[in-house]
């Protein structure tokens, strides 16, 4: 009981923390602190964002502080771990669907994309995307206007992309070439 007590008041503070725009990192670590200082200035600007680090590192964690310290803090942080789904379900999940896109789809669906317009949208372990995938990705990131599974309309998305992974990317790109 005492676990799951201190279990839902630290996701409360970090609740209130979130609510008031006072989501805190605190360290003593000068690398940390620097790190810190390189974040703000990132959550400042309007720049895409790639976090890379070990599993457990908290990449989540500073993903979303540099949303909370950003001009984008009033709408949502939306997030996905890339890894967990198959290639077919994280396309319809960020990109949404129309209904009979597919066996299954009963109702449209809007994707994170849209979801997060006006906010972040963050993609945790995005170094295990497929290829084609990441050429869909690339082509909303660039647009800025993705297409719904099962539509030919376009719709024009206003979101800052942060990204995460735990992989070597130049390693495994000289190993695709």
């Amino acid at each position: 009981k005492v676990k799951d007590l201190r279990k839902a008041e630290r996701k409360n503070r970090i609740l209130k923390e979130k609510a008031t725009g006072k989501f805190m990192l605190e360290s003593k670590s000068p690398k940390f602190q620097q790190m810190l200082k390189l974040a703000e200035r990132a959550a400042a600007s309007e720049s895409n964002i790639l976090i890379l680090g070990e599993s457990g590192a908290g990449k989540e964690v500073l993903a979303s502080f540099i949303h909370n310290k950003s001009n984008r803090n009033k709408d949502d942080f939306m997030d996905l771990n890339c890894q967990a789904l198959s290639e077919s379900i994280l396309e319809s999940e960020l990109f949404g669907h129309e209904k009979g896109a597919f066996t299954g789809a009963s109702q449209r669906r809007i994707g994170l994309f849209e979801a997060s317009h006006g906010g972040t949208l963050f993609l945790d372990e995005i170094g295990g995307v497929s290829m084609n995938l990441q050429a869909k990705l690339l082509k909303a990131i660039e647009n800025k206007t993705i297409y719904r599974m099962g539509s030919t309309t376009p719709i024009t998305v206003d979101f800052r992309l942060i990204t995460a992974t735990n992989r070597n990317l130049k390693s495994d790109m000289d190993n695709e070439l």
